[in-house]
C-alpha cells in the first residue's frame, strides 16, 4: 500500500469507486471514470467489495474495535505496539530488516491496529493489497502473525530490488515497485508517497539511539 488506514462509510457502499492519477501526480476519487489522457487508473473498486468491507469494519468496531478518534492516543497504541513487538522482532531477525523499521512502518500504515482496512483495500496491521497478501502467502491479513511476516518479507524484497536504498524501498511499499521504477528509481511525483516516506522516516529516525547510522543492508 499504500496510505493511511481508513473506516469505510455506509454511504461510500453505494456505488463502486475509482482511483485516477495524472501527470502532475495529483490523484481524484470518483464514483464514475474520467475519461482523457491525462488521467491514469489506479485502482477501482467494485461496490459489492465495498459493502463488505464496510460491514467488516463497522463490525470491529461494535467489538471496540477500531476508532479514529482513540487510535492514535499514545497509550493505546504502546499497548498495541506491546501485543506485537515478539512478531516484529521474529520477522526482523527472520528477513534481516531493522526492528526500528518495520516498526515505523507500522506506525504510519495502521498505529499498530490489524483490523484496519483503507479506502484502497489494504488490510491488517501492515496494510497489504490482497495481490499483496497473496504472492507472500498471506491467507489472514487480519492475523497479524501472517500480516507481519508478508510486509516484512515485501520489505525485504523492495530493499534488495532498490539496492538497499531506504526511501524507495519505503516508496515502493506505498506505491508499488513499478511506479517506483516508471519514474526512474526515484520515488513517484505524488502527494501522498512522498509524504509517506517523510513519515516512515521520520519515525525510523525516532525509533534509534542518535549514535546509530540509518543504513540497511
Amino acid at each position: 500500500m499504500v496510505g493511511a488506514a481508513v473506516a469505510l462509510p455506509p454511504g461510500l457502499a453505494a456505488a463502486d469507486v475509482f482511483k485516477y492519477v495524472d501527470g502532475s501526480g495529483n490523484v481524484y476519487f470518483t464514483d464514475t471514470p474520467l475519461k482523457g489522457n491525462r488521467y491514469k487508473l489506479e485502482w477501482h473498486r467494485e461496490a459489492k467489495k465495498l459493502v463488505r468491507e464496510s460491514k467488516r469494519k463497522y463490525a470491529n468496531l461494535s467489538r471496540g474495535g477500531y476508532s479514529r478518534g482513540k487510535a492514535y492516543t499514545s497509550k493505546s497504541m504502546q499497548k498495541r505496539r506491546k501485543n506485537v513487538e515478539h512478531l516484529v522482532q521474529a520477522n526482523a531477525r527472520r528477513y534481516r530488516l531493522p526492528p526500528a523499521l518495520l516498526h515505523a512502518v507500522i506506525r504510519a500504515e495502521s498505529a499498530y491496529n490489524s483490523s484496519a482496512v483503507s479506502s484502497a483495500g489494504a488490510q491488517g496491521i501492515m496494510q497489504l493489497m490482497p495481490a499483496t497478501a497473496a504472492r507472500y502467502g498471506v491467507s489472514d491479513s487480519f492475523d497479524p502473525v501472517e500480516n507481519i511476516r508478508g510486509g516484512a518479507a515485501y520489505l525485504r524484497y523492495l530493499l534488495d530490488l532498490f539496492d538497499h536504498d531506504l526511501q524507495l524501498a519505503v516508496a515502493g511499499y506505498n506505491a508499488g515497485e513499478g511506479a517506483v521504477m516508471k519514474y526512474g528509481r526515484k520515488i513517484p511525483p505524488y502527494a501522498e508517497t512522498q509524504s509517506y516516506v517523510r513519515k516512515v522516516l521520520q519515525y525510523y529516525r525516532a525509533e534509534q539511539p542518535a549514535s546509530i547510522v540509518m543504513t540497511v543492508r
